[in-house]
């Protein structure tokens, strides 16, 4: 495995990667796998670009992202004018029902609730939020209700993480109870285990994910 200091040179070597970082105002501390984030940034965007940044480095097992975001005096909004500007940018997404999703702003911060027949139409709604001027969080708390009725087949699932290229799929397990799933098992990476997740909330009629897979990074570092 890697030492805390390697793991720590290599996400400080990912945030510089990054041409909308500025990664000096990024603090980094790495313990066991996992990887803390601190330090300002000027807008949300950043805030999300550096974690994303850290998931791909091999060896990170887990991500505790405290960046603060604080916006320059010209940008910055009040909770009224974000709400105007979240409620608009949500109309005007095809792939998000807007009229299903309720918007609450709170020192900038963004909530959203409601419900949506799809995963991907939950991550959309976020999606259509983040580079909003003004916005320092999200949280996205809509549920899924699905019209699918059939029951959910376990082994669909099993052939979609087969399919992933980055996945060994004997290394998942699957469990299925009515239309929630649970994965468990180990992976190699937080992207691995992110993969996953995404693949089991791509079946029809999902309204839950739960993932308990443990991430096991089996490599030693070689220079």
């Amino acid at each position: 495995m890697k030492s805390n200091e390697q793991l720590q040179k290599d996400v400080m070597d990912a945030l510089k990667w990054e041409p909308q970082l500025n990664a000096t105002e990024i603090g980094v501390i790495v313990h066991d796998g996992i990887v803390s984030l601190t330090g300002t940034v000027d807008n949300y965007n950043k805030k999300i670009a550096a974690e994303a940044a850290v998931k791909d480095v091999s060896g990170v097992k887990a991500v505790v992202e405290k960046i603060e975001v604080r916006y320059p005096t010209a940008l910055t909004k009040t909770d009224d004018q974000i709400a105007a500007d979240v409620l608009k940018s949500l109309e005007n997404h095809w792939n998000v029902p807007d009229e299903r999703i309720k918007v609450k702003v709170e020192h900038a911060w963004v909530t959203l609730t409601g419900d949506v027949s799809w995963n991907y139409q939950r991550d959309a709604a976020k999606r259509a939020i983040e580079n909003i001027p003004g916005v320092k969080g999200v949280s996205n708390n809509i549920l899924i209700r699905s019209q699918y009725v059939n029951a959910l087949e376990k082994s669909i699932i099993e052939k979609a993480l087969r399919r992933h290229w980055s996945i060994n799929a004997d290394d998942i397990h699957v469990a299925v109870n009515e239309n929630r799933v649970t994965l468990t098992g180990k992976v190699n990476s937080l992207f691995q285990k992110e993969e996953a997740e995404k693949i089991a909330w791509k079946t029809p009629g999902v309204v839950f994910v739960e993932n308990d897979i443990v991430i096991d990074y089996k490599y030693d570092y070689v220079i």
